[in-house]
């Protein structure tokens, strides 16, 4: 029948494009192609829908992109334990070397040093995660009682737990603790704030 050639085509060629006569470059020269981009010669698939612009996750709806304190804490307390067995052992190390000093290298010598070395890594591993178990409570507590996250749940959380941590010293250690705690918090949350303060100045000098 005349006129096939411009008709589509039939049967399953025709269902899957490799059926009927297509139509040639000079057939579709005069169509515009406005707000379309080249197909992929491997993949029949537009390549605008391979780039990711959005998040990879979905959250809930008033979900924080950041991680809270509970979540953290984990974080927190294995850092800081493997922290502290590592200066432990660094430290531990130079108590051994200085204590046997006067030895020569034997495998008493040795064994002395790895006791040292063992012994200081676990004692400050116990207190530095002691210390960050204390800390990640009293900041996930405070977080949940006043229901916000900001620098000063840190500098609360800090103080309270050199409180608690040199409560058995007395009056003198409660307070020293304290302290301690506060200022190394409030150091950390001013760190944690340089660049916004800086900004701030500046463009109040302006």
């Amino acid at each position: 029948m005349e006129g096939g050639s411009n008709s589509k085509g039939t049967g399953l060629g025709g269902l899957f494009g490799t059926g009927g006569v297509g139509y040639s470059n000079a057939d579709l020269s005069g169509v515009p192609l406005t707000g379309m981009s080249p197909l992929s010669p491997y993949l029949n698939l537009d390549p605008r829908y391979l780039v990711q612009d959005t998040d990879e996750f979905i959250l809930p709806t008033g979900a924080n992109k950041t991680r809270g304190r509970f979540e953290l804490a984990f974080f927190t307390i294995g850092g800081c334990c493997m922290t502290g067995a590592a200066f432990g052992a660094l430290n531990g190390l130079r108590l051994g070397l200085k204590e046997t000093q006067n030895m020569a290298w034997s495998k008493p010598r040795n064994v002395q040093i790895l006791n040292m070395v063992t012994r200081q890594g676990a004692l400050w591993a116990n207190t530095l995660g002691s210390l960050a178990l204390l800390y990640s409570a009293f900041g996930v507590i405070i977080e949940k009682t006043r229901g916000a996250e900001d620098d000063l749940n840190t500098i609360a959380a800090g103080t309270l737990t050199g409180m608690l941590y040199k409560s058995t010293g007395g009056v003198r250690g409660i307070a020293r603790g304290g302290i301690a705690g506060l200022t190394l918090t409030g150091l950390y949350a001013l760190y944690n704030n340089w660049e916004h303060m800086k900004d701030s100045i500046a463009g109040q000098s302006l």
